[in-house]
């Protein structure tokens, strides 16, 4: 469990001229290990990989696992048919990888039962530890707490991506002990690390990856009031980041620091000239 702990940044995938622009993302990568972070998610709902190919995804996962440089790395994979996704997570498995992030079927609102089953399957045969991503407003089902806690009980599930925007299911998890919590919810990651969380995998850590990391520290190292400024001073970028949706305030911060080109693929769009003209005057100041 000790490696899901910690900011873990879940990249963005740059594109270029309608490609994947491998040089831009191993310059992220780079960025953010030397920003200390713990982890990165590749593969994520922040990278788009709806609208990559599979031949897309693996060379993502190539030229991230090549400059991440033994920093740990988890793979995202979703679906709704896990016979379907067996092929694809025996093929993660014969990567390095940290683990393997899975949301809870999405679409088809399975039952508890169901849920349970789905996510013991893919732990049963995947060669990497799982995280579970619990996000029902993405997926169209919550985990309840007893189907979080009956699959904390496998051994090969590790840790949980908390985005339920449910304290009580947080404050279960973190009581039960088993899982790593992760704090999802970019806005309730303080509140996250205070009741006990591990870390954070936030998108919003893409930018100002210091300051996350800072904050996470103190709170980690009791220092509450130091963490808790830290902390306010990323809230205004963290509302900021979600005024459209993940990623594209985030990659046009990226392109306005010269990092990436501002592009993202359908039905994804970039930022609206509003939205472009508030990034710009909070990143001014």
């Amino acid at each position: 469990m000790a490696v899901f702990t910690g900011i873990w940044v879940p990249l963005i995938t740059p594109f270029a001229q309608g490609e994947v622009d491998h040089a831009a993302l191993r310059r992220l990568v780079a960025r953010y290990r030397q920003a200390g972070v713990a982890g990165l998610v590749a593969l994520g709902t922040t990278g788009e990989p709806s609208t990559l190919s599979e031949v897309e995804q693996d060379a993502v996962l190539a030229t991230v696992l090549a400059a991440a440089e033994g920093l740990p790395v988890v793979a995202g994979l979703s679906g709704n048919d896990p016979a379907a996704m067996l092929p694809r997570l025996r093929q993660l498995g014969t990567l390095p990888l940290a683990g393997i992030l899975v949301p809870a079927p999405y679409y088809v609102r399975p039952s508890q039962a169901g849920i349970l089953q789905f996510f013991t399957t893919l732990a049963d045969a995947s060669p990497h530890p799982l995280v579970i991503y619990d996000i029902p407003y993405r997926t169209g089902v919550r985990l309840e707490i007893p189907t979080l806690l009956a699959l904390a009980a496998h051994p090969n599930i590790k840790a949980v991506k908390d985005c339920a925007g449910s304290l009580d299911s947080t404050l279960a998890l973190v009581r039960d002990g088993r899982l790593a919590v992760l704090a999802g919810d970019d806005l309730q990651m303080f509140n996250n690390w205070c009741l006990g969380g591990q870390g954070a995998i936030a998108a919003t850590a893409h930018v100002r990856t210091e300051e996350f990391v800072a904050a996470w520290r103190a709170i980690q190292a009791g220092r509450l009031a130091e963490g808790r400024a830290a902390y306010l001073r990323l809230v205004p970028w963290i509302q900021a980041a979600f005024m459209e949706p993940n990623p594209a305030p985030v990659k046009y911060v990226l392109a306005r620091e010269g990092l990436i080109q501002n592009a993202l693929r359908p039905p994804m769009l970039p930022v609206s000239a509003e939205s472009a003209a508030r990034l710009d005057t909070l990143f001014a100041s």
